[in-house]
């Protein structure tokens, strides 16, 4: 029990919470036995996804990845920039923000110390895009998951409407990135020495997850097996490489059950309060037009309201205020609930784990700074992927 982090204390006390709630008869057996079934598929997803991640890491793919970005840019800052930038979204579109949290911050961490680079830029690098480039596909998020489930939009589907507004935000996040923590006057150095290469001690799980994690993204994009399908396959894959070659590194913590507990945690919570007044606050507040004012409405709210609770809970009770019709003014709201949750800790599960990742690699974070800059990048990109998603939906 000591041994406990403050965030399983939170998500067992969620759970709690929840089943507490449906026992005493707060939340309707109806209302839970429907979410209950609708985050199923969800998490096995998530659990399986973040087994192929760690497995992933443990292969050391992210480590020949981020020494190979160092290398291609050369001592050039810029391009290191533009380099980490790709890195660290192509992470979070393919294999979810909480991957590029909790695996992707201490390789580009590590990187840091190795070569000499400025850490808290290559930081916020990762925690920025980790939120700000999960809109195009379904596994980038848990809330795009369920808002394709709502509009029937498959992951190309998905893709197809959200490419502007997703390029709208990276573009927003690298501006502010540059002017806040990457340009000359910021970083403290006008370049960088290239680490050396980084060799894989086995070369055979580094292919075998390297084209496990290519195999689960195609298959996301070019078929229709269900998303849990997939990642569960391509984690069983990994799996399986590790059970012949590296048995001893299967352990049973590579399972999230953290985020396992959460999850449903905090659907039930959710499910109980929207059922004794949240929904009628959340109607009244995003309303029911489904033209551009109406789009940037929810987008606002969902923004505002996931910095002060959570954006997971938030888009939960949003979905269900929103009117079924309003597809443009839903997926607004998940630009909000997505992009928005920068500026306080916990507005987003991904913020707190790399909160937690910083503390444990010895970076102070400047909290009064860093909230900042977030509140310049949630409202600039907010605003510009909503004016994106008007234009072009």
């Amino acid at each position: 029990m000591r041994r406990l982090h403050p965030l399983d204390w939170v998500a067992g006390a969620l759970l709690g919470c929840g089943l507490l709630f449906l026992a005493t008869g707060l939340l309707p057996a109806a209302s839970a036995e429907a979410a209950v079934s609708r985050i199923a598929p969800l998490l096995a997803f998530l659990g399986t996804v973040i087994v192929l991640a760690e497995l992933t890491s443990a292969a050391e793919v992210f480590d020949v990845v981020a020494a190979g970005v160092a290398r291609a840019g050369r001592g050039s800052y810029p391009r290191l920039f533009l380099l980490c930038v790709a890195f660290a979204a192509v992470t979070t579109i393919t294999l979810n923000l909480d991957t590029t949290a909790v695996l992707l911050t201490p390789v580009m961490l590590a990187l840091a110390s190795r070569v000499g680079i400025a850490p808290l830029p290559l930081a916020m690098t990762t925690v920025w895009l980790a939120n700000t480039a999960s809109l195009l596909l379904p596994v980038s998020n848990l809330t795009n998951l369920l808002a394709a489930e709502r509009v029937a939009l498959s992951p190309a589907g998905l893709a197809r409407v959200m490419w502007a507004p997703q390029l709208a935000a990276v573009l927003a996040t690298m501006a502010c990135l540059w002017w806040f923590y990457w340009r000359r006057g910021r970083r403290g150095a006008a370049d960088y020495p290239p680490p050396p290469s980084h060799r894989p001690g086995d070369r055979v799980l580094f292919r075998v997850c390297g084209l496990a994690c290519a195999g689960f993204l195609l298959a996301t994009l070019l078929t229709g097996l269900p998303l849990w399908v997939a990642s569960g396959a391509a984690a069983a894959v990994a799996v399986l490489a590790f059970a012949v070659r590296r048995p001893d590194a299967l352990r049973t913590t590579l399972v999230p059950w953290r985020l396992l507990v959460m999850v449903p945690g905090m659907f039930l919570v959710v499910q109980t309060v929207d059922a004794h007044g949240l929904h009628r606050v959340l109607a009244e507040a995003i309303g029911t037009d489904g033209g551009v004012l109406g789009m940037f409405r929810a987008s606002a709210v969902g923004a505002g309201l996931a910095n002060l609770l959570n954006n997971l809970p938030v888009y939960l009770a949003g979905e269900a205020a929103v009117p079924v019709a309003n597809h443009t003014q839903l997926l607004s709201l998940l630009i909000g609930t997505n992009i928005g949750p920068l500026v306080t800790p916990w507005a987003s599960l991904a913020t707190l784990l790399w909160y937690e990742r910083c503390r444990s690699a010895g970076l102070r974070v400047p909290l009064r700074g860093v909230a900042g800059s977030s509140t310049v990048l949630a409202v600039a990109g907010v605003l510009l992927a909503t004016a994106a998603l008007a234009l072009t939906a």
